[in-house]
């Protein structure tokens, strides 16, 4: 595996190292000794999938509010998104700063998100899936979010035709 660190503090691209052959390839996407040898969270107590019919299907921004944070790795397995992780940790040195990374089935990339970041992406295919590893049990009365265009992060989104559910379009304005 490549870990990639990005401009986020703790957040890392990870790329698969492919072993291919005649049959195709082989690649680790996980591993506890590699993660931890980082100083990253290498355990994950659940696994997630999201699926999306359609194309410009947007959800987020979620994050888990203390003392239930989550560590989210994120890889879209069938078709491709936009990926969008915002730092919320207000003693970050990229507090309020967000990244964003395509991830597709072919590219195979995934995303390391560190707990106290909120998470949320957009479609860029129809039919477009997405697993969720994730370090922590979700709890719900701990589930929050914030608005996908706040003005407090001023994210990029592709231009499309968004189609949301109102919890995540009617979250408020970001509060530090």
């Amino acid at each position: 595996m490549l870990f990639h660190e990005t401009a986020l503090a703790g957040t890392f691209v990870i790329e698969p190292e492919c072993h291919r052959d005649d049959r195709g390839f082989f690649a680790r996407i996980a591993s506890v000794e590699d993660f931890e040898t980082r100083g990253l969270v290498g355990r994950f107590n659940e696994c997630s999938v999201s699926f999306n019919h359609r194309r410009g299907t947007l959800r987020g921004m979620h994050y888990q509010a203390a003392p239930f944070e989550e560590t989210k790795l994120v890889r879209c397995t069938r078709g491709a998104i936009y990926d969008v992780a915002v730092d919320l940790r207000p003693g970050s040195p990229t507090f309020r700063r967000w990244i964003a990374e395509e991830l597709s089935e072919e590219n195979r990339r995934t995303l390391y998100i560190p707990a106290g970041c909120a998470h949320g992406f957009q479609t860029l295919t129809d039919n477009a899936e997405v697993l969720y590893i994730i370090d922590a049990p979700y709890r719900p009365a701990h589930g929050r979010g914030v608005r996908w265009n706040d003005p407090a992060f001023g994210i990029a989104w592709p231009d499309a035709e968004r189609i949301m559910n109102d919890r995540d379009r009617n979250y408020p304005d970001f509060q530090a």
